[in-house]
């Protein structure tokens, strides 16, 4: 069998990384010709060969973290000594339930994360089906963006979120008592109070049929709902998803201002299942670059500010906190859910499975070389769904792998035993891995 073209680019890649020829910007020398601070070359490497393989690489190559200089980066977790870790046979439990509400429908899934909602004319329909595959193999999610829901994922409708967004793009009626999961987005991070934005160049002739808008013409978001400005608001809308399909969880997607926390007590008290909270290293390369650096708080400090507002209020176990925004790596998805995230939603590292360079040239319709963002028919070729979701199934393989490692070496036995465990994370230089000391205390 031929040799996948993604791992002999990375082979190539690597070969060239260990002979020394690769220097990061910060050295002052020759910036990388791959990948940047957060999604450095190692990075993207390793989630390539996860991708091929259902496995971490071996070697020294980098798998856990970037070279941000902060966030996820600078934390590591305070293992055990060997000895008291817990052994390999034993089974450690990475499944997690996105209702805790008791008068609606109890849903599981088998590991602690789901697909972010990338869109029709984001992302070409090919990539979205072979989200949807791996979804369904995985029993989990993946979510259809704003962009509408195209026909080729009606025999996924189980593991698809509809998403309705401020510019009512492609929302049917039909798609949403499809759903067993709606949700409303009310803001990314990548560009908070800015909405959404699809350049002319990608409003095809059938981008802008599923979006019932005018070919080549740019589509733009409001920010906000104009419909909705007070939790009582916020409520229609949940009761009018609820109204349509009784059975359906409903998701609030928002970004991280300063009062994430009150927007958070909110969509509780509004009926909300699953709170996602988008932090601003999230988005393609779509985004203006003065919306991601400069906007939306971190999630890393969203993340606890919410957790330890909801335990205050005495409603954490009540509903689903989902983090996004720069996760790239099962670490990134442990260290979220320690700092008190359920889980976590994945976008940027699903698109890397599939050949993302992080080019940065996502919101011209041929300006994506693997025909990942694109509207172009023919880019669009270059994903075979099937093998799509084949790379995205064997990087979930490779990261609940990596989280099981985790939970058994800091002694857990269930990720859900994770939530909300500060103690368990340590500032922790890049070149070495810290150890708890036995006597650390329980976090919030």
């Amino acid at each position: 069998m031929a040799k996948d073209p993604l791992s002999a680019l990375a082979e190539k890649h690597i070969e060239t990384l260990h002979r020394g020829f690769h220097v990061w910007p910060t050295s002052g020398r020759v910036p990388p010709a791959l990948g940047d601070s957060r999604w450095t070359a190692d990075l993207i490497l390793s989630n390539w060969f996860q991708a091929e393989n259902g496995r971490a690489p071996g070697g020294d190559m980098e798998t856990m973290r970037g070279r941000s200089g902060g966030g996820f980066d600078l934390l590591g977790f305070a293992e055990l000594p060997e000895s008291q870790r817990l052994p390999e046979a034993e089974l450690v439990e990475t499944s997690i339930p996105i209702n805790r509400r008791s008068t609606d429908a109890r849903i599981e899934i088998p590991i602690p994360w789901y697909g972010a909602g990338m869109s029709y004319g984001s992302v070409s329909e090919q990539v979205m089906l072979a989200r949807a595959m791996a979804a369904k193999r995985w029993n989990t999610f993946t979510s259809t963006g704003e962009g509408g829901y195209p026909g080729s994922l009606f025999p996924y409708h189980d593991h698809v979120i509809t998403q309705i967004a401020t510019g009512m793009f492609g929302v049917r009626e039909e798609t949403i008592q499809l759903a067993r999961i709606v949700e409303f987005k009310y803001a990314q991070g990548a560009k908070p109070g800015l909405g959404g934005h699809l350049l002319g160049d990608k409003t095809t002739v059938a981008v802008a049929k599923m979006r019932e808008s005018v070919p080549w013409v740019s589509l733009f978001s409001p920010f906000p709902f104009h419909s909705v400005y007070s939790v009582e608001d916020h409520r229609k809308h949940v009761d009018w998803v609820k109204a349509m399909n009784p059975e359906a969880l409903v998701s609030v997607k928002v970004s991280t201002p300063t009062d994430v926390d009150m927007v958070a007590v909110g969509s509780y008290y509004a009926g909300a299942h699953i709170l996602h909270i988008d932090g601003s290293y999230g988005g393609t390369g779509a985004a203006p670059e003065i919306a991601k650096k400069n906007i939306a708080m971190p999630i890393e400090f969203a993340i606890p500010k919410v957790h330890r507002y909801l335990v205050a209020e005495g409603i954490r176990d009540e509903i689903v906190v989902m983090a996004s925004g720069g996760i790239r790596t099962a670490d990134d998805i442990a260290k979220a859910i320690a700092l008190g995230a359920d889980g976590a939603v994945l976008g940027t590292s699903e698109l890397v499975a599939l050949g993302c360079t992080r080019c940065a040239n996502c919101e011209r319709g041929r300006g994506c070389p693997f025909g990942l963002t694109t509207t172009d028919p023919e880019l669009s070729l270059l994903v075979d769904p099937e093998w799509g979701a084949e790379r995205i199934s064997n990087l979930y393989t490779s990261y609940q792998t990596r989280l099981r490692e985790i939970l058994r070496s800091v002694g857990l036995r269930d990720v859900k035993d994770l939530r909300g465990r500060t103690d368990l994370l340590v500032y922790a230089a890049e070149d070495q891995r810290a150890e708890r000391p036995a006597e650390a205390g329980r976090g919030v």
